[in-house]
C-alpha cells in the first residue's frame, strides 16, 4: 500500500539496513496491543504471509477468508488483509488477554512494526515510524533480529520481487486497462498467488519464483 506522505514526517529521518541497530524493541509488547486494534484494511497479506498462516493453522486460503481475512482493492489490485472485528475493531487473531494467537506465523507487516519499508530505485530500506507505536521506552535491536524471519536475504529478495511485480501490474492496468481487463487480471493474480495452495514441503521461494515467471509472462512483462 502506497502512503502519500513525506517520510520525514513519519520517521526519525534515517533509513536502515538489516544489520543496523534501531530503537524498535517493545519488550514483548507486555500490556499493550494497541497496534492490533483499529487497523482497518491496512494489514495487507502477501503470498508468503498466506502460505505461513495456512500451514500453521492447517487451513486453506478460502477458510482464512471466512473468519480472519478479507479482500480489498489496494492501488487497483485486489489483495487480502487481516480482518478487524467487534466493537474494539480488534484483530481476529487476538486472544482474550490481548495476545497474538499466531505469533510464530504472524504476517510481515506485524513483524516489522514499528518499522516500515521505504522503496526506491527497485530496492528498499527500513525506516522507524515514530508516531504509530504507543509503547514507551523502546530499546535498540538489530533490524534482522526484530524482523524475525528465517533466511532474511531470500525473504528480502522475495519482498522486492513481489512489490515491483504488483507495481508493474498496476502500471499496466492504469495505462491500458478496461474494467473487463482489470477484473481478468485481478482474478488471475488471486488464483495464481493466493487461492492456489502453497506446498509445505518444497521451498516457498522456489515455488514463488516459478509462479512469478508465469505471472510476468501472463502480463507481458517477461
Amino acid at each position: 500500500m502506497k502512503r502519500n506522505v513525506d517520510i520525514s514526517e513519519i520517521s526519525d529521518g534515517r533509513l536502515y539496513s538489516s544489520n543496523d541497530m534501531v530503537k524498535a524493541d517493545t519488550g514483548g509488547c507486555i500490556g499493550c496491543s494497541a497496534c492490533c486494534h483499529g487497523m482497518g484494511d491496512t494489514i495487507i497479506l502477501d503470498p508468503y504471509d498466506v502460505a505461513r498462516l495456512c500451514e500453521a493453522l492447517q487451513i486453506s486460503f478460502e477458510e482464512l477468508l471466512q473468519n480472519n481475512a478479507q479482500l480489498n482493492i489496494v492501488d487497483g489490485i485486489i489483495l487480502p488483509n487481516l480482518k478487524m472485528a467487534g466493537e474494539e475493531q480488534a484483530c481476529t487473531f487476538l486472544n482474550q488477554d490481548g495476545r497474538c494467537r499466531i505469533h510464530q506465523a504472524r504476517p510481515g507487516v506485524c513483524r516489522l512494526f514499528p518499522l516500515g519499508r521505504y522503496y526506491e530505485g527497485r530496492d528498499f530500506r527500513y525506516f522507524l515510524q515514530i508516531h504509530e507505536c504507543q509503547k514507551s521506552g523502546r530499546a535498540k535491536v538489530k533490524v534482522k533480529k526484530w524482523v524475525d524471519t528465517p533466511r532474511l536475504a531470500a525473504y528480502e529478495e522475495y519482498i522486492l520481487s513481489w512489490h515491483y511485480f504488483l507495481e508493474d501490474a498496476q502500471h499496466i492496468l492504469n495505462q491500458s486497462g478496461t474494467d473487463a481487463l482489470r477484473k481478468q487480471v485481478n482474478m488471475y493474480l488471486l488464483k495464481q498467488f493466493y487461492f492456489k495452495p502453497w506446498e509445505s514441503g518444497p521451498d516457498f521461494y522456489l515455488q514463488f519464483a516459478e509462479r512469478l515467471r508465469e505471472g510476468k509472462r501472463y502480463l507481458g512483462l517477461a
